[in-house]
């Protein structure tokens, strides 16, 4: 991976979407993290240290205008977007008898219409320069289903047919359109789990492990690298057997 790469990643400011960034920053990419917040922000800005590296900025994946700003931001400051991380996204987990219509919409608006917003923004450039790489992060769960998530579920299962359909349409160009879909992963979310749901979970991985952000990370390393060039329309399952 070269120093010319600029890696755009959003939802940076913690567990996932933080190990990206760092492994892809230790690659040599500039790198540029988003948040909603502009706490999130400065803790991005700590991990890179060096505004030459790279720098957080405030974005809300559903805001166009957000997005469209950043793009400005980042050309004027950097050069154009060749590395697509879409990592942003929430749950709001509910019985689907009990859901609210917010509860759904604000999660597919989050997760799903974002990808679209943001890739159609940045792709614009990939075009331009016939190389990029997007990665979609999805979900075990947009394969296995998971009870009380069928928002959530259904906008990671829906990361599938976009990632395909888009590869298909940029492969031309050289650019390679990829979804990782993690199992369960040890961040600040797990982390507060009761040490039996733990066990639980544990129990249900044939590894009998918890996978690390870090170990997610290093996929999504490869997939954006020159190694992965002829990988594209593809999922690649980081879930320590949980669902094969």
């Amino acid at each position: 991976m070269n120093d010319k790469q600029i890696a755009l990643i959003t939802g940076a400011n913690r567990g996932i979407g933080m190990a990206i960034l760092k492994t892809l920053s230790e690659s040599g990419c500039i790198v540029i993290g988003t948040s909603r917040s502009e706490a999130g922000v400065k803790v991005i800005n700590e991990l890179i240290g060096d505004k030459d590296k790279g720098c957080g900025l405030v974005l809300d994946v559903k805001s166009q205008n957000d997005i469209s700003k950043a793009n400005k931001i980042i050309k004027e400051t950097y050069g154009s977007v060749t590395i697509l991380v879409n990592n942003a996204g929430i749950t709001m987990d509910n019985l689907l008898l009990r859901m609210s219509n917010e509860e759904w919409s604000e999660v597919i608006e989050t997760n799903l219409n974002s990808i679209y917003k943001v890739t159609k923004e940045f792709i614009k450039d990939m075009v331009k320069l016939r190389f990029g790489r997007i990665i979609n992060i999805s979900s075990v769960v947009g394969l296995s289903g998971n009870a009380g998530q069928t928002n959530y579920s259904s906008t990671k299962a829906a990361i599938y047919g976009f990632t395909k359909s888009l590869a298909k349409e940029v492969a031309s160009r050289n650019i390679t359109v990829n979804s990782i879909s993690p199992g369960f992963i040890e961040t600040d979310m797990t982390s507060k789990l009761k040490e039996d749901q733990k066990k639980a979970l544990i129990d249900s991985i044939p590894l009998s492990r918890m996978g690390s952000a870090d170990e997610l990370a290093k996929v999504v390393k490869f997939i954006a690298s020159s190694d992965a060039s002829y990988i594209t329309g593809e999922n690649i399952n980081v879930n320590g057997g949980l669902y094969m």
